[in-house]
């Protein structure tokens, strides 16, 4: 065989494998099983001794788990995993990630071992184009996630993936991202974007962080902004949030907390009604305002 004719039998393998492969990663998200709609959660997180708290925050999240239908999946999109790039969690059993410090041992001790699902992963990965995502087999469940889900779903019976946050990229990308996970609300999957509304820690009143709610004003008016902008669906006010003003500037210093918000939100389609719940202010730059999409 002539080197020419080598080489364009080489490129053509390699062709074929990158259609096959594609064509495999398709058929994948095309076999999800389907089912009934399933909702979309964002849940205002707050400290990580909400994990082993009993407090009206907890009260909220297993009312919310008793009243939606229970997913064969979950997906979560938490402030605390930032990246270069765009992973999914792959692993058959995630570990309990303790992303934290200064809190009890008791804190430390809390395992949340529900499974993994690798084929969840897979199926995610093959119905984002937007950008390239790699299956990750290192990270698990951060506080993000098991904190809250704990609550939903104590017995730890429902296997949980977590997808990353590109710290690089913009709000507008995020959204979008997003938008690309619709199919899964129709496979049995719970999408839930876990971080807080308003969230500057360099400013909370520590003091008053276990009495009543307060919050600052800045903090009341971008609390109370936001809020009509979700109840109203202007998105795209929420997603250009640093030109509306400085209460929200101030409640979004950084804005790995605020995203998995638009996760969410980009998730609601015409049909949807959303709710808010547990919207309160705590320490008096935190709001643990969180929505519920059916």
């Amino acid at each position: 065989m002539k080197r020419s004719d080598f080489i364009k039998s080489l490129t053509l393998l390699s062709l074929l494998s990158s259609t096959m492969k594609a064509s495999a990663l398709k058929k994948l998200s095309d076999n999800l099983s389907p089912s009934p709609k399933m909702p979309v959660l964002f849940l205002g997180h707050g400290s990580p001794m909400n994990a082993i708290e009993e407090n009206e925050f907890v009260k909220g999240f297993r009312q919310v788990g008793n009243e939606i239908i229970k997913p064969s999946a979950i997906l979560c999109v938490s402030a605390h995993w930032e990246t270069k790039g765009t992973f999914v969690t792959a692993m058959d059993s995630p570990r309990t990630i303790h992303d934290f410090g200064g809190f009890p041992q008791e804190l430390h001790n809390v395992q949340y071992p529900a499974p993994g699902d690798p084929n969840l992963a897979s199926k995610t990965k093959s119905i984002i184009s937007s950008t390239d995502v790699e299956l990750d087999y290192n990270w698990g469940l951060d506080h993000g996630s098991w904190s809250v889900i704990k609550h939903l779903y104590p017995d730890a019976d429902v296997p949980v993936i977590q997808l990353s946050l590109d710290y690089r990229k913009s709000a507008q990308y995020h959204y979008e991202l997003a938008q690309e996970l619709q199919k899964l609300r129709y496979q049995g999957v719970l999408i839930i974007g876990s971080g807080n509304i308003v969230h500057n820690l360099r400013k909370v009143a520590w003091d008053k962080l276990n009495g009543e709610p307060f919050a600052y004003d800045w903090a009341i008016e971008a609390r109370t902004k936001m809020n009509e902008l979700i109840l109203e669906g202007d998105h795209k006010s929420l997603i250009n949030f640093n030109s509306l003003g400085k209460s929200m500037q101030l409640a979004i210093p950084t804005p790995e907390h605020y995203l998995p918000l638009l996760y969410t939100l980009a998730l609601k389609d015409e049909k949807d009604n959303i709710s808010l719940f547990n919207d309160k202010p705590v320490g008096g730059s935190l709001t643990m305002t969180s929505l519920k999409i059916t």
